[in-house]
């Protein structure tokens, strides 16, 4: 069964790594299409998941140039770790759509001004969209929702291809 396709990318770190950033380039572009195509504004925690894509992204690149030998393990553990971090804030997101916890990042939080004129004023030229709102969503699950799942599923193939190279070196 390890042998079969699917998983024999698992056991060659370099294509493993070029996978990998393929799939955050396709979050990337899913994101940066629904942003200036269908015209849904990112919250900040939208473009900290959009940081993190980008970390994969390139860190798959080097690991599809780099990874060999003794290098292979470290760059699928920072592989691993960069979308631990991206699922990480994604579940963070999701919490705070849901309303179950309460971000400091959202645009409200944000405002300061001595009066209520200059409150308004701020909320007149902002342009943010909301982090605690729900702009999309497909059966019930937002974006938010999806990219913690694909993050958390990257993430799972990332350390097994970290465990296939260590195994393999012992």
């Amino acid at each position: 069964m390890a042998d079969s396709p699917p998983f024999a990318t698992l056991a060659r770190p370099r294509l493993l790594g070029a996978a990998l950033a393929a799939a955050s380039a396709v979050m990337l572009a899913a994101a940066f299409y629904f942003q200036h195509v269908e015209g849904l504004a990112p919250c900040p925690l939208c473009v900290a998941q959009r940081w993190a894509h980008g970390a994969s992204l390139a860190l798959g690149l080097v690991a599809a140039i780099a990874a060999r030998g003794r290098l292979a393990p470290w760059f699928l553990a920072s592989l691993g770790l960069a979308f631990v971090a991206g699922a990480g804030v994604a579940g963070y997101h999701v919490g705070v759509e849901r309303h179950w916890i309460a971000s400091p990042f959202c645009p409200a939080a944000a405002f300061s001004g001595e009066t209520v004129e200059e409150l308004g004023a701020l909320l007149w030229e902002t342009d943010a969209a909301r982090c605690d709102e729900i702009p999309w969503s497909l059966a019930g699950v937002s974006m938010a929702g999806y990219n913690l799942v694909v993050s958390g599923a990257l993430a799972a193939v990332a350390f097994l291809g970290l465990r296939g190279t260590v195994k393999g070196r012992t």
